[in-house]
């Protein structure tokens, strides 16, 4: 009885509380209607891109709580991507890509090394066309921030420095050492005025430009930041500029009159780096790390947990975001980085950072999460996705000839005698800029077995023959090595391989390659060395085409190239090649350096984009230090190892 008598009283409350709540839902959907419209009215999302920007005055200001273009209150929503680490022809591909992810901004840093290769010659060709990159952001209605570093860490040999500038065995990088700040200067004398028309006032994309790049971790000069800010304003930079700092150095590496921005992944270490800055100025993190960088010998680090969350959170508070990478591409050639914390190791040929857009540039699922969070912040109709490009499993090859390297160093044009060993950087090659990267091969004659000590002068690895037999290997741990008993002159050789320069953190300066001091048998250093510089340039593999290679066989001499031929008879698509049965070296099509693998992993595949690709015939060269397989496949799905959470 009381149960109905509850239930009749409790009816027509019913009705009013369905009634109220009614009321109150219809409230706030209008309440976040009203918010949503003055949202649009104050950010202008539509308006402000490049196309639609006809009154240019104030460009990008940072004297408020938020950014203002134009006055109108502006949410940097960025990503990163690097013009060198991709195939030209997919540089539109890329970026209508990155504005179907809801992105506004693309941030690129310039890489020093590749731009400058000899001291006085510069490039700014085809797939690093600079020019060509700024402006088709430009045409794609995105907005550019500018970060040229000299130094750009980037895990990019040397942090983007060019080599030559260890010839100077005083060099204090990154310093105001007249040394440094003379090619500095020399380059930003080129490269400054290339970008001078793509600043906003002058009617281009780039709306802000970095001053050097993540300094506070580094800080061994404090008159340095103040140099590269003047060397960038003294040759016309005129829009708003930045630097860059993680949990490292962001006091460190602030400067008076520019506008700090801070690096991190986690939300815990992103919350505690904005304590240190100034409330009343725009927040930007520069580099939101969406995954992160893998070295050989690791696992293939991904990153899932917490980004939503943490993208979330940050739009929540009206900070900007720059994903870095939004998408990584791929180290080619010999250019990858390396860390050395007490332990040297070296980047592999990958930089997919378990990005939203693959090394590929296919879609992943973190893609699509995060298109789904901007759309909903945004609260617009993205950017229909491009098409996704296909990707094609070529015939397996059978490299049927090769040479061994032996047999290949009389194709080098320069071999250079000396009575001590000479590192790569001091070789007199190059017009007196020296050797930059791949294998130096140090030659000389022994008498004896014994004892064969590096005392650490080996830079980074060296595979050790006697006769041309290999007996083991020196490197970083390995530090002795023993040479069996010999009845005669033997020649004793050091094929030593630059495998990437730091490219973080204290120990720039101490980045020279190959053999940097004596190498020691029975305590007594051995003298009188034939050097042999392997750049492995693209001249060099192409020389093989026009000298009659060996018959692969099954034991064949190593180290070794190994040549084949890949026929393409449509039109080329990105393939991925896979090396089972091949233990470490580098791999070249159409003379063009893809770059190195190795079985330790965990990259078991390298990329081959379809534009390094030729209706026909492709020339495939494996450079091989110790073990050959017998194919070479091409298959559709990349293999970049086991994933570890980081």
């Amino acid at each position: 009885m009381f149960k109905v008598f509850i239930q009749k009283a409790t009816a027509p409350m019913q009705i009013i509380a369905v009634r109220r709540e009614h009321v109150r839902r219809i409230g706030l959907l209008l309440l976040i209607a009203v918010a949503l419209l003055l949202y649009r009215f104050r950010f202008h999302w539509i308006s402000l891109t490049p196309k639609r920007m006809h009154s240019r005055n104030l460009g990008l200001q940072a004297n408020k709580e938020y950014f203002q273009l134009e006055g109108n209150k502006f949410l940097i929503l960025g990503g990163s991507m690097h013009y060198f680490r991709i195939p030209r022809a997919y540089w539109s591909d890329r970026m209508l890509k990155m504005k179907a992810l809801g992105l506004n901004t693309l941030t690129t840093y310039v890489p020093w090394n590749l731009h400058e290769p000899e001291r006085g010659t510069f490039n700014f060709k085809d797939d690093i066309d600079l020019e060509a990159y700024l402006e088709l952001a430009n045409d794609l209605d995105l907005w550019v921030i500018l970060r040229p570093g000299p130094y750009i860490c980037s895990e990019w040999d040397l942090g983007g420095l060019p080599s030559w500038l260890l010839r100077d065995r005083k060099m204090k990088l990154r310093t105001t050492y007249a040394g440094f700040t003379d090619a500095v200067n020399a380059f930003f004398n080129v490269l400054i005025p290339k970008v001078l028309r793509f600043q906003y006032k002058n009617g281009g994309p780039i709306i802000a430009v970095q001053v050097e790049n993540e300094y506070g971790g580094y800080a061994k000069d404090d008159n340095y930041m103040a140099y590269v800010k003047e060397a960038l304003l003294s040759r016309g930079i005129v829009e708003l500029l930045m630097t860059s700092d993680n949990k490292d150095g962001l006091t460190k590496g602030s400067i008076a009159g520019v506008l700090p921005t801070f690096n991190f992944q986690k939300l815990e270490s992103g919350l505690m780096l904005m304590k240190d800055l100034e409330p009343d100025k725009p927040k930007l993190v520069m580099e939101y790390w969406s995954g992160w960088f893998d070295h050989w010998g690791s696992g293939h680090h991904v990153y899932r947990e917490g980004l939503l969350n943490t993208l979330s959170a940050l739009l929540s508070k009206g900070i900007s975001i720059n994903l870095y990478m939004f998408h990584g591409g791929t180290n080619f050639g010999f250019m990858n980085g390396a860390q050395d914390f007490g332990t040297y190791i070296a980047d592999v040929t990958s930089y997919d950072y378990d990005a939203p857009l693959s090394e590929a540039g296919d879609y992943t699922e973190k893609y699509m999460q995060i298109r789904n969070l901007y759309s909903h912040y945004l609260d617009e109709e993205l950017p229909e996705k491009p098409q996704h490009l296909y990707k094609s499993r070529y015939a397996t090859i059978h490299p049927k000839e090769y040479i061994p390297l032996w047999d290949a160093l009389s194709l080098l044009e320069k071999t250079i005698e000396s009575e001590r060993p000479i590192n790569m950087e001091n070789l007199p090659i190059n017009n007196n800029n020296g050797q930059s990267y791949g294998y130096t091969l140090y030659n000389t004659i022994i008498n004896s077995g014994g004892v064969l000590s590096s005392e650490q002068n080996v830079r980074d690895r060296a595979q050790v023959f006697v006769g041309g037999q290999s007996i083991g290997f020196l490197d970083y741990k390995n530090i002795e090595l023993t040479i069996p008993d010999i009845k005669s002159k033997q020649n004793l050789s050091l094929l030593v391989e630059n495998r990437g320069r730091v490219n973080y953190g204290t120990k720039l300066d101490e980045q020279r390659k190959g053999l940097l001091g004596d190498i020691f048998l029975n305590k007594q250093p051995l003298k009188g060395f034939t050097i042999y510089p392997l750049e492995m340039k693209t001249s060099f593999i192409e020389s093989f085409s026009a000298i009659k290679l060996n018959s692969t066989r099954e034991n064949p001499v190593l180290p070794a190239f190994f040549y084949g031929s890949l026929y393409v008879d449509s039109m080329p698509y990105d393939t991925f090649i896979s090396l089972k049965g091949w233990e470490k070296g580098v791999v070249f099509i159409n003379g063009l350096n893809l770059g190195r693998y190795w079985n330790i992993g965990p990259q078991k595949t390298l990329y081959l984009p379809a534009p390094w690709i030729q209706h026909g015939n492709n020339e495939i060269v494996i450079f091989e230090e110790s073990k050959a397989g017998k194919t070479v496949e091409f298959v559709n799905q990349p293999d970049l190892g086991q994933a570890e959470h980081v």
